[in-house]
């Protein structure tokens, strides 16, 4: 009789470790020469967690995460890992020679390791600049080919990596090289300088018939997402057309009749979330959105950007900025400028759009001078960047009055406007109160219009 008990208690003790399975990943190591903190980001910046490193480099941190791809950064260096539960990844790195001494060893290992060589292979063969974009048709397809055939070989060479790891990676690369294919007429236009190009008719011949319904794919690739995420703008662009609607709100109404619930919903969510802020139409986008998502999380956080928006609505007061550093001396607060309109540029030394945004602000700014308006730049720069944002200051001859922020993007004013992407332009009236909380761009000539509709002379 005890034998059969302990026989039972036996079977029911290794029952109950069956029946727990690992929910968590590891993540240690030590860097040398190291930062304060650590952060890891997933891809789409939803999830972002901070791991403390201690005095002497090292770091350990216990993660609850579902697999996905995420990004390692300690302030200068990004380590790309795929992490799955149970996975227990140690790293290694010394901050000032990085690619020379990054290891990465125990369980899951293999397929970032694998991650690590991917990215080797792809400088290689790419390069890491935007050359590639300049070449002609055939030898770009030539050059994507070309890697996606290495990158295949690759995968399949590797030890330790799982078949079903193995099949998505392949599935993986080719949704990659048709990526590439497919944002070529935009980049080769953009960097060859040539506007009107047009590729081929056939070139994309190879996107024909692409399964847009596959849902373990859009979780795992990337690429395979934005194949997704442009075919539904391509079909935006044509209801925006036929219906006179603006193209953001279409593309809410497209994305709302996909049958796959976790790819519509975060299509639905990845536009809302920015695109919010930046809707010239907030009540339509905002019941679009609702209609259409499911996801009660992603439903909680849009309302709540969509209630702190209406406290920015056109005709409300302003928040304010109170005392930020003024280029020319002293400091400035918006109460300052009452009494006059406020352009209020929003920007930063690293921001490229900001940038090609400056000589049409300088234009501008000539042209109302000594007018009934104030043009007001506010760096959200980091304050390590002070020197960089004095120096561009000083170096473009920018004009109007040229503000650093108190606190970057926490400070009071940025949050308030619910400021997520710059550059940012908002109008404030000559009483303090908002004309345009995402007032047109110096570039837009519907900027003028605007300017004219207010009488501003």
């Amino acid at each position: 009789m005890n034998r059969i008990l302990v026989i039972i208690t036996i079977i029911t003790v290794i029952s109950c470790k069956q029946e727990t399975p690992v929910d968590y990943v590891v993540v240690h190591g030590k860097i040398t020469n190291k930062s304060k903190e650590l952060t890891l980001n997933s891809r789409d910046k939803s999830i972002k967690e901070v791991i403390r490193v201690a005095d002497d480099g090292s770091f350990s941190d216990t993660l609850f995460l579902n697999t996905n791809t995420y990004i390692l950064f300690d302030g200068k260096n990004r380590v790309l890992l795929y992490l799955e539960k149970g996975n227990n990844i140690n790293i290694s790195f010394d901050t000032n020679d990085f690619e020379n001494t990054l290891t990465l060893s125990g369980k899951g290992s293999a397929v970032n390791n694998y991650l690590l060589a991917k990215e080797k292979v792809e400088k290689q063969i790419i390069g890491s600049g935007t050359e590639v974009y300049l070449l002609g048709e055939n030898d770009y397809r030539t050059r994507f080919n070309k890697l996606k055939t290495a990158l295949e070989k690759l995968i399949k060479a590797e030890k330790g990596i799982s078949d079903d790891f193995k099949i998505k990676e392949l599935r993986n690369i080719n949704y990659a090289y048709l990526n590439k294919l497919n944002i070529y007429e935009m980049y080769h236009a953009h960097y060859a300088k040539m506007p009107e190009f047009k590729i081929s008719d056939d070139f994309l011949i190879d996107l024909e018939n692409l399964d847009f319904t596959n849902e373990e794919d859009f979780m795992y690739s990337s690429d395979y997402k934005n194949l997704i995420g442009s075919n539904n703008y391509k079909k935006a662009r044509e209801l925006a057309e036929r219906d006179s609607i603006s193209v953001d709100i279409a593309f809410l109404k497209i994305v709302g009749i996909i049958p796959n619930e976790t790819i519509k919903n975060s299509l639905l969510f990845d536009k809302a979330r920015y695109g919010i802020t930046y809707t010239d139409d907030l009540e339509t986008f905002y019941k679009t959105f609702i209609s259409n998502s499911t996801n009660i999380e992603n439903n909680k956080q849009i309302t709540e950007s969509y209630k702190k928006l209406k406290t920015v609505a056109k005709g409300e007061p302003s928040p304010k900025f109170e005392n930020y550093e003024n280029f020319a001396g002293g400091t400035t607060s918006l109460e300052d400028l009452r009494g006059k309109f406020v352009y209020v540029d929003v920007w930063a030394t690293w921001c490229g759009p900001c940038k090609r945004e400056i000589p049409f602000l300088k234009e501008l700014e000539g042209k109302y001078r000594n007018k009934n308006i104030e043009f007001v730049s506010i760096s959200v720069d980091k304050a390590a960047d002070h020197d960089k944002w004095q120096k561009m200051v000083k170096e473009k001859e920018l004009k109007g009055i040229q503000l650093f922020s108190d606190k970057d993007w926490n400070s009071n004013f940025v949050k308030e406007y619910s400021i997520k992407g710059i550059p940012r332009f908002i109008l404030i009236d000559p009483e303090g109160k908002i004309v345009n909380s995402n007032a047109p761009r110096p570039s837009n000539s519907k900027l003028i219009d605007l300017f004219n509709e207010l009488k501003i002379e």
